[in-house]
């Protein structure tokens, strides 16, 4: 134990001395206005080219029932609520162009949805749309937000994106397309507005 302490000691009085004759420097100068681990970048040095707006409508296809579901319940709710409280369902829903299952693919929306109202059927939604089709293949963007189901028009906000949708932000309005109360699945048209460079 005594050779452990003492190795640990001769580390620290190492780093102290390096430190010390600035080899290591922890810290930025007093006239730098970084605050030390935050730094200032030009956009333009990044490549980033002036901001514009993107407007896309794509349908969300949930598919509860049958060998291709693409939803799975993960967690179930500890009670009876009648609103399903406390249901968790992980999600790899398609995205296409039009409303039938059958229309151009253009990517998938991945994540979960909690139902997280004890009140209402609210959803707290936490999805990428990953895009699959042309210059967006491999790009996303990230939704997060409050779904109250049954309202007509639901705004849920984009809080970030990849690829070309870096540094995105912006907000989707999801409306019901088609609600099958037999099998539990929905389409979704979702309108999207997104700022992106």
């Amino acid at each position: 134990m005594a050779r452990i302490l003492l190795l640990l000691a001769s580390k620290f009085i190492f780093l102290s001395i390096l430190s010390s004759s600035g080899v290591i420097r922890c810290t930025r100068g007093e006239n730098n206005d970084d605050h030390g681990f935050i730094q200032s970048l030009d956009r333009e040095s990044m490549g980033l080219k002036k901001e514009k707006l993107s407007h896309f409508r794509i349908y969300w296809h949930d598919i509860v029932s049958g060998h291709n579901a693409t939803l799975i319940q993960v967690v179930r709710p500890s009670n009876a609520s009648a609103t399903g409280f406390g249901i968790i369902n992980m999600i790899d829903n398609p995205l296409t162009l039009g409303p039938n299952l059958s229309s151009k693919l253009v990517g998938r929306a991945q994540g979960f949805y909690a139902l997280s109202s004890q009140e209402e059927v609210g959803l707290l939604m936490s999805m990428n749309f990953a895009f699959t089709e042309g210059k967006y293949n491999g790009s996303t963007i990230t939704v997060l937000g409050r779904n109250p189901v049954f309202n007509k028009v639901r705004e849920m906000p984009v809080i970030g994106g990849s690829g070309l949708f870096r540094f995105a932000r912006g907000y989707v309005q999801a409306r019901t397309n088609t609600f099958n109360l037999t099998s539990g699945d929905a389409i979704i048209e979702y309108t999207c507005y997104v700022m992106q460079y």
